[in-house]
């Protein structure tokens, strides 16, 4: 039967058919007929039957480089890499298959980790084919994926001086992507460019965009991601970054905008609540602060950071008892971060529970015994316990940091009078 003819079957869903034509074939037809069957198969995913055929043919020509590779081809197809691997072993180094192999078993190694031997075969198929771009393209993609950006971006660079794309990848776009992540973002902002007037793709465009940030060019960040937000606006990702160009900018109140149209498409994304909540406070909108501070933190009760903006929002708002409710109700841990520790001392200072605050201030004395403000906190706690030689040796820290404080000296010396 013809292979065009059993190909139509395929086509169109005539599966039986097909079926008698690939049995016909297997007994019956010429070696050629059945790799081109075996071709046809494998593209249509029936790799039992692309199996069946190509180890037929392989009783006749055990050597053959095309053969094996289609063959070791079928078995990652099927998920077997260990006899793909085994597969592509057996091809000749002679054979002029034999680079393709190469390219297999590196493109497996790189699959499974092995950076080093999948180098190894991609540069002895460079050195057979010394002219081939699809080996420096995939040089290109191993360096990237290890972070050697400099030699990703020299083998990139042959190929874009031969052809823009590989596979449907483009080399505009592996370019500014590897150009980015190196820190060189102007240039990788010419390849973005690039990129986009060759196709419009919404992940070239969001990398665009955020790497414009990263160079501090925000209007045009903000630019890029609300063009993104028009295009996808359930592309989650560009919420965040849009919120940050706009307060660079001092566009507040865009800013919380973008955060509150990020939350409307991304209800459990803790950072969204996080970064709002930050800049509700610097829209002086405490109230909205908290609450989007205590969503976060109602996401991921062992939040620090959240609950480190809310308890200094509780702290100037004089609610201490919010504040250790704050520490005791969540998954906060206090030996994970000091500033809690801190806050605790503060917060049991102003509720009169003195000696609780004492053994706070001076486990998180541990910690900050450099900090100008945290020393101030507990000196002049010292001296309302009472504690004159303790509070004058915090003082004499403190001017030790700021030499030129004479309120400190002025303290100190009354201090050491009175003791």
């Amino acid at each position: 039967m013809n292979i065009d003819t059993i190909t139509s079957f395929l086509e169109n869903g005539q599966l039986q058919e097909a079926k008698a034509g690939y049995e016909m074939v297997l007994t019956a037809g010429s070696d050629e007929e059945k790799f081109l069957l075996a071709e046809e198969l494998f593209r249509f995913g029936f790799l039992e039957e692309t199996k069946e055929l190509l180890n037929t043919l392989l009783q006749t020509y055990p050597d053959e480089g095309e053969l094996l590779i289609l063959l070791a081809e079928t078995y990652l197809e099927m998920g077997d890499e260990e006899t793909a691997m085994l597969t592509l072993d057996k091809v000749n180094g002679d054979d002029s298959e034999y680079p393709r192999a190469l390219l297999l078993m590196a493109d497996l190694y790189q699959m499974n980790g092995l950076f080093e031997v999948s180098e190894q075969k991609l540069l002895r198929a460079k050195q057979l084919l010394p002219e081939e771009e699809i080996i420096d393209f995939a040089l290109g993609e191993l360096y990237a994926t290890q972070g050697r950006f400099s030699e990703a971006i020299v083998a990139y660079e042959k190929v874009i001086k031969i052809r823009q794309e590989v596979a449907g990848a483009s080399l505009n776009q592996r370019l500014a992507e590897v150009y980015s992540a190196s820190g060189e973002f102007e240039e990788a902002l010419n390849y973005y460019q690039e990129a986009l007037n060759d196709r419009l793709e919404i992940n070239t465009l969001f990398g665009y965009a955020f790497t414009a940030l990263q160079a501090g060019r925000n209007r045009t960040a903000i630019e890029k991601f609300e063009e993104l937000k028009a295009l996808d606006p359930e592309y989650h990702s560009l919420y965040l970054h849009l919120a940050q160009s706009y307060e660079r900018e001092e566009l507040l109140v865009e800013a919380f905008e973008a955060i509150s149209a990020g939350i409307k498409q991304d209800e459990f994304n803790k950072d969204l609540y996080y970064y709002g909540g930050k800049i509700a406070l610097k829209l002086a909108r405490e109230e909205e602060a908290e609450r989007l501070l205590r969503e976060a933190i109602a996401l991921d009760p062992g939040f620090t950071e959240g609950a480190l903006v809310l308890n200094k929002l509780l702290i100037k708002q004089e609610r201490y008892e919010d504040v250790l409710g704050l520490i005791e109700d969540t998954d906060l841990n206090e030996e994970d971060e000091p500033q809690l520790i801190w806050d605790s001392a503060v917060a049991l200072q102003h509720l009169e529970q003195y000696s609780m605050a004492l053994n706070k201030y001076q486990l998180a004395y541990t910690f900050f015994k450099e900090n100008k403000e945290f020393l101030k906190d507990y000196g002049y706690f010292l001296i309302e316990e009472g504690k004159i030689a303790e509070a004058a040796e915090i003082f004499s820290m403190l001017v030790k940091l700021e030499p030129g404080n004479e309120e400190y000296r002025e303290l100190i010396e009354r201090l050491t009078e009175d003791y």
